[in-house]
Order: C-alpha cells, then sequence, then structure tokens
C-alpha cells in the first residue's frame, strides 16, 4: 500500500477499508454486492415506528453522556435475559457509536505505548487500526480451516493452538481481544475454548475485551459470553450493538457492558470521540432489546437459511467452502480454481461473473495463511443470493 504522507507512522498502512473498495467496485461494476455487511431490507417495523415516534416527540439534542437512561436499562435486561449476567446500568453500562467506537475507545483508555494485545486472526480490519491508534502493539495467533476434505457439516471449521496462544502472551500483554461468534470465518468459539482463554487470562492479570455483535446469530453452538465464567466479570469488557441484531447498520448504536472503574475509563475516552450520538435511535433500540423470544429466533433462522443457500451454491460453483457457526458470512477457498490470490481473484471477479467478495488475507498479518481464501456475505434478500450463485456458476464456464 502506498505511503501517506501526512499521516503518523503507527497508521501507515491503513487506507481505505476493504469493504468499501469493494462495494465501490460493485457500484461502479454493476455486480452483486456479497462483500459488505450489510443488509438490503430493514428490521422490524415497530423499531423504526419508535425512531420516527422519537423524532417527533422531540428527542433531537445531545442525549445524556453514558445513553438514556431507558436503553442503559434495556442492555442491562437483556444481559440478565439471555445470558444470565447482571449489570447496573447506571454504572456498567455505556451507549457508544456502534461497535467499531466502543472498541476504539476501549483501546485508547486501557492501553498504554507499547502495551500488548493477544488476538485471533483473521481479525475484523478496525481491531489491528484501534490498536495502532491508542499505540498499542498486536501479537496474533491464527485461527486455522482443517486441510480440505477434513471439514464436516457441524463441526468446528476452525481451531487454535493452545501452546501458540500461551506464547503470544509476554510480560508486555495488556489484554486479550476476543470476537465470537466470530467475523470472518463464522466461528462460534466454545466452552473448553473460552475456559482456555480464561485461564490464561487469570493467570497472566490480564483483561479480555469481547466484540458479541453477532450474539444472535449462531447456527450452531450457543453463544457463551466470557464475562459469565467463574473470575471473568471482573475484568472483562462486553461489547455489542444494535445495527447486526436488529438490521438498522446505520444508526451505529452500540454499548460496553463493563466492571464500573473499567467503564468510567472507557466513558472518559468515549466522550472526546463521538461525545454522544444517535438520540432517537438510542429509543428505538431500547423497543427492540424488548422484543420477544420469537423474533430473535425467527431472526437467527431466517439467515441460517440464507447461508446454507449461499454455501450450497458456492459448492457447486466450485469452492471449497467452511461452513459457518454463527454471523452473516462464509468462508471459502480459491484453490479448486487453481489460484491462490484471493485479492486479484476479488478484483477480477465482477468482469468475471459479476459479483463481489472481500480477499480474507486483508485480516491477516500471516499473510500465507489467509491469501487463498474470500469472504461473502449472506446478509441479502434471497433472490439477490440466488443471483449470486447463478452468477458464480458461470466460473466453472470460463
Amino acid at each position: 500500500m502506498t505511503s501517506q504522507p501526512y499521516l503518523v507512522d503507527r497508521l501507515q498502512g491503513f487506507g481505505t477499508t476493504i469493504f468499501a473498495e469493494m462495494s465501490a467496485l460493485a457500484n461502479q461494476t454493476g455486480a452483486v454486492n456479497l462483500g459488505q455487511g450489510f443488509p438490503d431490507t430493514d428490521g422490524p417495523a415497530e423499531i423504526s415506528e419508535a425512531a420516527i415516534a422519537a423524532i417527533r416527540e422531540g428527542h433531537n439534542q445531545y442525549p445524556p453522556g453514558p445513553g438514556i437512561p431507558s436503553l442503559r436499562e434495556a442492555i442491562a435486561e437483556h444481559q440478565q435475559r439471555f445470558y444470565d449476567l447482571s449489570f447496573d446500568p447506571d454504572t456498567e453500562v455505556l451507549v457508544t457509536a456502534g461497535a467499531t467506537e466502543a472498541l476504539a475507545a476501549t483501546m485508547l483508555a486501557l492501553l498504554e505505548a507499547g502495551d500488548e494485545v493477544v488476538m485471533f486472526e483473521p481479525y475484523y480490519d478496525s481491531y489491528a487500526a484501534g490498536v495502532a491508534m491508542a499505540g498499542g502493539v498486536r501479537r496474533v495467533v491464527t485461527l486455522r480451516p482443517p486441510e480440505p476434505g477434513e471439514s464436516a457439516e457441524g463441526v468446528d471449521a476452525y481451531g487454535f493452538d493452545e501452546a501458540e496462544f500461551r506464547a503470544a502472551v509476554t510480560d508486555r500483554t495488556k489484554l486479550i481481544l476476543l470476537n465470537t461468534p466470530h467475523n470472518p470465518t463464522g466461528k462460534v468459539f466454545t466452552a473448553a475454548e473460552l475456559q482456555f482463554i480464561a485461564e490464561v487470562a487469570s493467570e497472566h492479570g490480564l483483561l479480555v475485551v469481547t466484540d458479541e455483535v453477532y450474539e444472535h446469530l449462531v447456527f450452531t453452538g450457543q453463544h457463551l459470553p466470557i464475562a459469565g465464567l467463574p473470575g471473568m466479570a471482573e475484568r472483562t469488557v462486553t461489547i455489542s450493538s444494535a445495527g447486526k441484531t436488529f438490521s438498522f447498520t446505520g444508526w451505529k448504536i452500540g454499548w460496553v457492558c463493563a466492571p464500573p472503574e473499567l467503564v468510567a475509563a472507557i466513558r472518559t475516552a468515549k466522550q472526546f470521540l463521538t461525545f454522544v450520538n444517535g438520540a432517537p435511535f438510542q429509543h428505538a433500540v431500547a423497543v427492540g432489546l424488548r422484543m420477544s423470544d420469537d423474533y430473535f429466533e425467527s431472526f437467527s433462522a431466517d439467515m441460517a437459511s440464507k447461508g446454507k443457500r449461499l454455501a450450497e451454491g458456492l459448492r457447486s460453483a466450485g469452492f471449497g467452502v467452511y461452513e459457518p457457526e454463527g454471523t452473516y458470512f462464509i468462508t471459502t477457498d480459491i484453490r479448486p480454481f487453481g489460484e491462490t490470490d484471493g485479492f486479484a481473484f476479488c478484483r477480477s471477479l465482477p468482469e468475471r461473473c459479476g459479483v463481489v467478495g472481500v480477499p480474507n488475507v486483508v485480516f491477516y498479518d500471516t499473510k500465507s495463511a489467509g491469501q487463498h481464501l474470500v469472504r461473502w456475505t449472506f446478509c441479502k434478500r434471497m433472490d439477490v443470493i440466488d443471483e449470486a450463485i447463478e452468477r458464480l456458476g458461470r466460473l466453472s464456464e470460463i
């Protein structure tokens, strides 16, 4: 990537995100965009109507710094309802401008220059940027899929080496950054894996920051917040948001749940980023979090069916497919086409068959581990997925 002369050294290499680049390519070429993970339909009408009502009722000025009380209460109720986790809405919940701001504020608040963060690769790109902006140093542990032919439906396709994870922890390590369900692999970390991570954190006195934005999109296994494990509540920062769960990604309403001292530190950094945001949308998300179980169950089931449809289509088109356990992404291997450069493959795909995906290599420090992998999203209408499948089928004819 070209050096930017005015950009500080710690942010060199962080240019335009791959999502913006590939979405622009889709717009330019008329390709079906299965790259950037945003739904093409709005979420529940009662939530959008609640936002409209809040605007009409005059909730259009700065909300309170920590977030409006009704949303903080709804977040605390949500954590209790789904995970039996107790948080004080006044001192242990902070509303943010999406999970991305929550992550950035957390890194800025908790890391001194030179502090190390143990994180898994592939990683969502904002993680690396957030650590860099705080002056931290990332130490990655690679999530690896099985070799071709070893994966089976219902079996965790991605795993990590415990010795490699332990070796990544040094005397400079400050925290572990975890994402489950995991983007881009679709992995849902198991109880045993979370217990191992918790044990390492406890042994070394580390904080754990966990991104759980796909918590309601689990198809295989169960989402288990690491904060619920023995001894972890006091050292865990739990981050989530409304965008993925309710399909209103443009509203950017996220939150942090953590002990009071950690929330106070994160709030100190957060207030100098956006200060506050989305007053009427906060009222609407409070309504969403209190929706019945039927909504959350049907939302997950619908997304699972779309994932199955896309996985079958990708497999028929000739890709090696790693079945996701959660999220709304599928990772594929392009080597069956005799190709190994995912970046070149994705850039040529709109011209070849009119579809856009994302090269996974941008989510890796260990480029060789991800260079042959491509990520696709299935949070689209079924007719859009079917059109993409039909177009991808042309690859075998080229």
